[in-house]
């Protein structure tokens, strides 16, 4: 049986459908299970029972300090070995994100996946094109971001779920393997264009002050973890692009601008404006383009 941890959050919700619709045998696991999905709280260690798993496909459970995020890793993988998981499919940062404020928890935990002494395989996952969208703030009847004219090698988060499910379902193809699953680079600018609406670059300074001042709800650790993903697109460090996604999936990406825009859209408040896409299909809503992402 195949488990993917992180069963309720976007990648693992998707990679578990992705999965199940190729026929796959395949579970998922999460603190808040529900049906058909096993209890697996990585703070709970005694919840941690793989038994009957052949290859685990962990979801990053990047959503705290880098500390308590290696902590959970060790203990999923600790519980892995204990309990006779034959392979391990590990959802990590793309290359070129060694820069970004949250690479060290991905990097750390590559190190003991490979120590795990488990066959294994780590996708080097590029930032969501539903991210790069959803970061863009309306101001008016336009957006601003601290991107500048840099690109994002943006990837679409369902592109990343359909790879993974892939590699989870003929594990020992790719048993050893690094992935770099990368998109193809887009702006801010393409997305405005495709909203139909002007961009306007702003300084990282003030970037960081919105985030500090003007952002309720975000974590001590999140402020930084989202100025070094603008910096790191606006000095463009994340452009790159390598082949592995499509040779993959054995087709072209999705359209990773398309992703962008819906998220973007999503986010929109309500002036009576809709996106291009809408305008040119007659529609009177951007409804259909999706929700706001809810992970980083």
């Amino acid at each position: 049986m195949i488990l993917v941890t992180g069963a309720n959050g976007n990648l693992g919700a998707a990679t578990l459908a992705a999965l199940r619709a190729g026929g796959a045998t395949a579970a998922g696991g999460s603190r808040t299970p529900g049906e058909g999905t096993r209890h697996l709280d990585f703070d709970d260690h005694a919840s941690l029972d793989l038994t009957g798993v052949s290859t685990l496909v962990l979801i990053s459970a990047g959503y705290a300090e880098d500390d308590q995020v290696v902590g959970r890793h060790k203990a999923v993988l600790d519980a892995a070995v204990r309990d006779g998981v034959r392979h391990v499919v590990y959802t990590s940062l793309t290359t070129a994100g060694d820069h970004l404020g949250f690479a060290l928890a991905h990097r750390a935990t590559e190190r003991l996946v490979r120590a795990s002494g488990l066959p294994w395989t780590i996708l080097r996952n590029g930032l969501y094109a539903e991210l790069f969208g959803g970061l863009l703030m309306w101001a008016g009847n336009g957006v601003e971001s601290a991107f500048g004219d840099g690109a994002l090698a943006a990837v679409a988060r369902e592109d990343l779920a359909d790879a993974a499910a892939i590699i989870a379902a003929n594990p020992a193809r790719h048993s050893g393997r690094v992935y770099d699953l990368v998109g193809t680079p887009i702006t801010a600018e393409q997305v405005a264009d495709e909203l139909g609406v002007s961009h306007r670059t702003i300084g990282l300074d003030e970037y960081r002050r919105r985030l500090l001042d003007e952002t309720p709800g975000l974590l001590p650790f999140q402020p930084p973890m989202l100025a070094s993903i603008a910096t790191g697109i606006r000095h463009r460090f994340l452009d790159g692009t390598t082949p592995d996604l499509a040779d993959l999936l054995g087709r072209p990406a999705r359209d990773p601008l398309a992703s962008a825009v819906a998220a973007a859209s999503a986010t929109r408040p309500e002036t009576g404006l809709y996106c291009r896409a809408c305008f040119r299909s007659g529609s009177r809503s951007c409804d259909d383009h999706g929700s706001r992402p809810g992970e980083i």
